[in-house]
């Protein structure tokens, strides 16, 4: 089967990109390191900076990690780009691939500029908080759900399998 085009994939990865960009610039003009503010009961603007991976793994690892974490999203930002080109047909699972690729990038560019991801938003219910986070690892983690459930989802038949009707009984 041809490659088909990937720019719609890679259009709408720029845009998400920007949005999260953007919502860092924004909350890095209204906020201080450490600033908390209520927004709702459940829901503060926060602004930290995160020098490891996820729930701030490797954090506390000395300064290798920034270029190990970068290194290693710019490389499977590439395999991503090589799986949009074999699947941009599928849908789900070329946005699912698209999320992922434009959340990579984004905390790529903080950790270029930075030395860590800026990290903004933070859920709270009954005195427990849920680690601070931004548009890119939303973006991320909306992107592994529907690659699992794409994993898991039915497929279109390739044609491959035998029909009811077409023997296999003696």
């Amino acid at each position: 089967m041809p490659a088909r085009s990937i720019d719609r994939w890679l259009w709408l990865a720029a845009c998400l990109i920007g949005i999260d960009q953007i919502s860092k610039w924004i909350v890095l003009a209204q906020l201080k390191p450490g600033e908390t503010v209520y927004v709702a009961p459940f829901f503060n603007w926060v602004l930290t900076f995160n020098p490891g991976a996820a729930f701030s793994f490797l954090a506390d690892a000395g300064g290798w990690q920034r270029w190990f974490f970068t290194l290693l999203a710019l490389v499977i930002s590439g395999w991503i780009v090589a799986m949009l080109r074999r699947h941009s047909g599928e849908f789900r699972l070329s946005l699912a691939l698209t999320l992922i690729l434009s959340g990579a990038l984004g905390n790529v560019i903080d950790r270029i500029r930075f030395g860590a991801v800026v990290d903004f938003v933070q859920w709270h219910a009954a005195g427990y908080y849920w680690p601070a986070f931004n548009v890119a690892d939303a973006a991320i983690t909306v992107g592994a759900l529907l690659l699992a459930w794409d994993q898991f989802a039915a497929k279109p038949d390739a044609g491959n399998a035998v029909k009811p009707d077409q023997g296999g009984s003696t």
